[in-house]
């Protein structure tokens, strides 16, 4: 099978991580395939935030957990009391992935009037990280929970994420933890249709 196609197949989010830190060399590649990822306009409106030390991981997961505790979603509740549970699955680096708010693009919200291409090209990039850290034997989760967390101005701001920038997902990665395999679920039909 075509080495792409293979790795978009063999590609999970993975939720158990080694507690060792993933090589330098690898996450810079993880980087640079993440802006590789098309943009409107080939704005790239991306800015990646690598957080690698613990105590600072730690200290969003408990801000996040604690806005979780008082949500009205019962998941988010009951997933903020489990202190099994940390939002990054105990990853040893995560990148937390910004939109510029001002990129250019012609194409907006009829609803809010603003441009919405910086989250596509955004997730985008993640994507394409994803799977160059599954080519490297790499691990990664796409963490949407996060946007909890990014509704805490007083706890975001500490990110220092560059003025301008958007906090919009982060992405958990670290070497995959032998005892997590998991099988790809079974991909839902009836989704393609076509007109010819």
């Amino acid at each position: 099978m075509n080495i792409v196609l293979e790795t978009i197949k063999s590609r999970r989010s993975t939720r158990k991580f080694r507690s060792e830190q993933i090589r330098q060399a690898e996450l810079e590649l993880i980087l640079e395939a993440g802006t590789y990822a098309p943009s409107g306009h080939n704005c790239q409106p991306w800015h990646f935030l690598v957080i690698q030390s613990q105590e600072v991981l730690d200290r969003i997961n408990d801000a996040a957990k604690g806005a979780m505790a008082q949500s009205a979603d019962k998941h988010f509740a009951e997933r903020a009391v489990n202190p099994r549970y940390h939002i990054f699955h105990h990853a040893p680096t995560v990148v937390i992935v910004s939109g510029d708010a001002a990129a250019s693009s012609p194409v907006v919200s009829a609803a809010t009037g603003q441009s919405y291409t910086p989250l596509a090209d955004c997730s985008a990039a993640i994507q394409n990280m994803l799977l160059a850290a599954e080519s490297l034997n790499i691990g990664g989760c796409w963490i949407g929970v996060i946007n909890i967390f990014f509704g805490l101005p007083e706890e975001t701001e500490k990110l220092a994420v560059p003025k301008g920038y958007k906090p919009l997902f982060a992405v958990s990665l670290g070497y995959k933890d032998p005892a997590f395999a998991a099988a790809a679920a079974p991909r839902r039909p009836g989704t393609v249709d076509y007109l010819r």
